[in-house]
């Protein structure tokens, strides 16, 4: 029913333009530097294997399907990649295996805002559903405890974001400093697509962010409006 309020457009339709945006600056980003073939020829896994040798990480490796699905799982120290990535010997590649190893670095080092996001995984994945739902019911039934719980659910997703972004990037900074340390691309050009390619794709946590913000921002705006009335 929100969907349709124009004041709802208002908050979430610039928000709502940053992550189409961001959206094709990441597959743009990635399909580009897919194609370009680093000098070494070295896939996606044989750079992970460089990279954790390097590094001395001590991780899983498992294959994944699906397009840009790679990801560090730090409950079971798993790397999976998508059989794309593992398997070309591209720029985009090794940069989506660097910062995926830039987790797992996270997680050795036991870093403080990667602990947190994921104890707020279980939260999150049940509050961002159950916060819109008993804020709809609350409003269609005028009960202010419903709106307050769900403006209070929800914001579990808003926070979750804002510690992601930070995760996010970090990450990204030691994928830059693990592939300039170890030579596995080894020129200027290619660290800069690598870094073209983390930069997309750091936009579009921060699209995440902007999205969470604005449908909290307008829950709040109607909630103060209805307590006024």
């Amino acid at each position: 029913m929100f969907f349709w309020d124009p004041v709802y457009l208002i908050f979430a339709l610039p928000a709502l333009l940053l992550a189409i945006f961001a959206q094709m600056r990441v597959q743009g980003a990635y399909q580009r530097f897919l194609r370009v073939p680093n000098a070494r020829g070295v896939t996606g896994l044989q750079a992970a294997q460089a990279l954790m040798r390097a590094s001395g990480l001590h991780v899983n490796i498992e294959s994944i399907p699906g397009q840009l699905t790679d990801h560090y799982d730090p409950r079971q120290k798993v790397l999976r990649l998508s059989r794309g990535v593992a398997s070309q010997a591209s720029v985009a590649s090794v940069a989506i295996v660097a910062h995926e190893l830039g987790h797992a670095q996270q997680d050795a080092q036991a870093f403080a805002l990667l602990r947190l996001r994921s104890g707020l995984v279980p939260l999150v994945n049940f509050s961002s559903w159950l916060g819109p739902i008993l804020f709809m019911l609350g409003w269609l039934f005028q009960a202010e405890f419903l709106l307050t719980v769900g403006i209070w659910a929800f914001g579990a997703a808003v926070v979750f974001a804002l510690v992601t972004l930070p995760v996010e990037l970090d990450a990204s900074r030691r994928a830059m400093e693990l592939l300039d340390q170890t030579g596995v691309l080894v020129d200027r050009e290619e660290l800069r697509g690598a870094r073209r390619v983390l930069n997309a794709a750091a936009l579009t946590y921060v699209a995440a962010l902007a999205q969470s913000l604005a449908t909290l921002l307008y829950y709040l705006f109607r909630f103060s409006g209805r307590r006024r009335d």
